[in-house]
């Protein structure tokens, strides 16, 4: 790769650090070609971009980049392979990695994870990233914790209603 073509690789790749919330970066070595391929397909299907990049490029556009972000501290996780993963919702690719695993297999290992500003350094950060909930799931989450005390009213309004309609029968009854 001739110094045009790194320069070209940077600009890109400090062009989608920048416009990604959630970046993984994993440790597939010594994964086997099939398993490398199952792995970016399933990445494919989740819509998660996948990229193998040397670290080296990596810190270059990171340097590249003003560092409002906070991804030099991703710098620790830059040894050894580094697979890179974009995802447009937070916890996508930390399943992917851990459905992936299964039973059966170590890698690939999560070094880091960028995920809005803040950085989880280590495989066993997999669990609780996990779990994270997307936007979607958090507003429905909102919406029914308000609905609740609302539907309390409504129902003790109605059961109220009842009620009264039966204090009034009773005292009509007796005052015949």
């Amino acid at each position: 790769m001739n110094k045009l073509e790194k320069t070209a690789q940077i600009d890109a790749l400090a062009d989608k650090l920048t416009n990604s919330q959630y970046i993984y970066l994993a440790d597939a070595s010594s994964m086997t070609v099939a398993d490398v391929n199952d792995l970016r397909r399933k990445c494919y299907e989740k819509e998660v971009e996948m990229k193998v990049v040397k670290n080296k490029l990596v810190m270059k556009a990171i340097e590249k980049l003003e560092d409002d972000k906070g991804l030099k501290s991703l710098y620790d996780a830059l040894k050894g392979p580094t697979a890179l993963m974009f995802s447009d919702q937070a916890a996508i690719p930390a399943k992917l990695v851990k459905e992936f695993r299964g039973k059966d297999k170590e890698r690939p290992i999560l070094k880091a994870a960028y995920i809005d500003s803040d950085v989880f350094m280590g495989d066993e950060a997999v669990l609780g990233l996990s779990s994270l909930k997307s936007k979607e799931e958090l507003l429905g989450d909102v919406i029914m914790l308000l609905q609740s005390p609302m539907k309390t009213v409504l129902g003790a309004l109605q059961s109220g209603q009842n009620t009264i309609g039966g204090l009034l029968k009773a005292l009509e009854s007796k005052g015949e």
